[in-house]
């Protein structure tokens, strides 16, 4: 991974407010009351400083074209080709203070790291990406994102994830568990607060016959933020300290999302599964 040495470092700064507006927004996209001390569930950094790419700087799946320049701030990794795929693989985040309605935000992105990988679909590549997110020039929220990049299933690869099993979620192995079924309309809400244009969680059309998914895929920060609503139910409100989370298989809309908490010796495990089973995302988190 030489070739990309030259993005190791590169940074990318951000500002943002959190208006009322978008905050109600946030509030009314997970069916919450508006916070009555002005201080946001946390989650809501997902929806500031989100990406303002003109639309002619896209790609056709709605990702920022990468290129060669110095204005790129991620690769283009062209060993993949035109037609690489993206995911967001897991994030790493500490919360170290609540974000109030109105605060003026700033954040800090940094590219720390880039790898290359042999996994079972191919070749892959790993960016890990620190964000610092201040509000009110104090430091809220600090991530470390980890991108994957692949190259793009064949047009007769099968669908994923395959159809469900026989299988059955064993609720009795957790402490909480809340099942819900994210469908069309949570999707487009979360889209449109992250202004995330990737067209795998809107474009049913793409998603199947281009990038090879069996339907819509849900949002890998919106399962996140279901999970932290979980941890919030139970625990409270802004009580977390730390929340890791890694994507296992995709989540389609339209089916059934089970959503799990139990306390382990280190703070909380947490994790989302498919009505048979399948793992869609594991997630740990401390107080």
């Amino acid at each position: 991974m030489s070739h990309f040495n030259a993005w190791i470092g590169r940074e990318q700064a951000s500002r943002d407010r959190l208006t009322p507006e978008r905050a109600f927004q946030w509030c009314a996209t997970f069916d919450l009351p508006r916070p009555s001390d002005g201080a946001m569930p946390q989650g809501i950094h997902f929806a500031l400083c989100t990406p303002d790419t003109p639309t002619a700087s896209l790609g056709e799946d709605g990702h920022p074209i990468r290129d060669e320049s110095p204005g790129s701030f991620l690769p283009p990794f062209p060993q993949f080709g035109s037609g690489s795929r993206r995911m967001w693989a897991s994030s790493a985040i500490q919360f170290i203070a609540p974000i109030a309605l109105g605060a003026a935000i700033k954040r800090a992105s940094r590219v720390v790291a880039i790898s290359e990988k042999e996994g079972g679909s191919g070749k892959l590549a790993f960016v890990d990406v620190e964000h610092e997110t201040r509000a009110n020039g104090t430091l809220s929220v600090r991530e470390t994102q980890t991108l994957v990049y692949r190259n793009a299933a064949a047009p007769d690869a099968p669908l994923s994830p395959p159809e469900p099993g026989e299988g059955v979620f064993e609720h009795g192995e957790w402490d909480a568990v809340r099942t819900l079924t994210p469908d069309s309309r949570l999707l487009f809400r979360y889209s449109a607060l992250t202004f995330n244009t990737h067209r795998i969680h809107y474009d049913a059309a793409y998603a199947r016959d281009v990038e090879r998914y069996r339907g819509p895929v849900v949002h890998g920060p919106l399962t996140a933020s279901l999970l932290l609503r979980l941890a919030a139910s139970e625990l409270g409100e802004n009580r977390l300290r730390d929340f890791g989370f890694r994507g296992v298989s995709p989540a389609i809309a339209g089916e059934a999302l089970h959503l799990a908490m139990r306390s382990a010796d280190d703070g909380y495990d947490l994790g989302a599964f498919a009505s048979d089973g399948r793992q869609i995302m594991e997630a740990k988190a401390a107080l």
